[in-house]
């Protein structure tokens, strides 16, 4: 199976995502460890419909600066859109791991669940690290998708419809490896803090719960699970939370780190 295509449809499907609760609870974490100061010059790259921009822009106010990267031009178009007011916001049609952008550029940069689907993990830290000023700090969030627990009376069910979900990225397991890449790539003072994004309810504003739709879109195409039995599987999630019987859990993990001063290794 092939990876999710970020056209209108999937925009749109990801842009109502973006505006649950979870998703929001998750964007205060990376903005609280991003630490964004006023006049600061701060980098998404992967910047999706444009939420980190249009609140980061907030932060760093008319004396800052944020430049929003991604590869597709629906999800720029977007983006633009919802930081259309706003003076102090760029965006930029490119690739994580040939960014766009003259070396040193920023403060700070942040990369959300975007490197999971990147092939060249170290080349995109390589380019993160080259555009960040000497002293600049990053923060790179993803998904350990293995840490995913979830509530079914049909386990092997389950089972396989979690891995087919797992085509679609690169690399499902990405946190695991994320730290000697970072350090590869140039980056010092590493940190990973977990976050557990779990839920009983199974409501639309709950990360467990909005996903089952878009699993199921994506499941039903993969030959071992098809139309129906991807239907089945969701269809049990549903029945589950309107008996107040669901459950889901992962673990998301936040890595920080900076680019060493100049001189700073001798």
């Amino acid at each position: 199976m092939s990876q999710i295509v970020f056209d209108e449809k999937m925009v749109a499907k990801l842009e109502a995502i973006y505006a649950t609760r979870d998703v929001k609870r998750r964007r205060r974490l990376v903005r609280e460890a991003l630490g964004a100061k006023s006049g600061e010059r701060i980098l998404d790259v992967g910047c999706g419909p444009g939420f980190y921009v249009d609140e980061l822009a907030e932060e760093v106010g008319d004396t800052g600066t944020v430049v929003g990267v991604d590869e597709s031009a629906p999800m720029l178009e977007v983006a633009a859109g919802r930081t259309a007011g706003r003076s102090n916001v760029a965006f930029h049609q490119g690739d994580v791991t040939a960014l766009p952008l003259p070396d040193g550029t920023f403060d700070a940069a942040l990369c959300v669940q975007v490197l999971e689907y990147v092939e060249d993990v170290r080349g995109a830290m390589r380019e993160l690290c080259r555009v960040v000023r000497p002293g600049g700090r990053v923060v790179v969030w993803d998904v350990d998708w293995r840490t995913v627990s979830w509530h079914s009376g049909h386990p092997a069910r389950m089972r396989r419809v979690l891995e087919a979900w797992d085509a679609h990225l690169t690399h499902p397991f990405l946190p695991r490896t994320l730290a000697p890449r970072m350090r590869d790539a140039g980056f010092e003072e590493i940190r990973a803090e977990g976050h557990t994004f779990a839920t009983i309810e199974g409501d639309l504003e709950s990360y467990g719960g909005v996903n089952v739709s878009l699993i199921e879109s994506y499941v039903a195409s993969n030959e071992d699970i098809g139309p129906d039995e991807a239907g089945a599987w969701a269809g049990e999630q549903r029945e589950l939370a309107e008996r107040g019987e669901f459950y889901f859990a992962c673990v998301q993990l936040c890595f920080t780190a900076r680019r060493p001063e100049l001189g700073a290794n001798g």
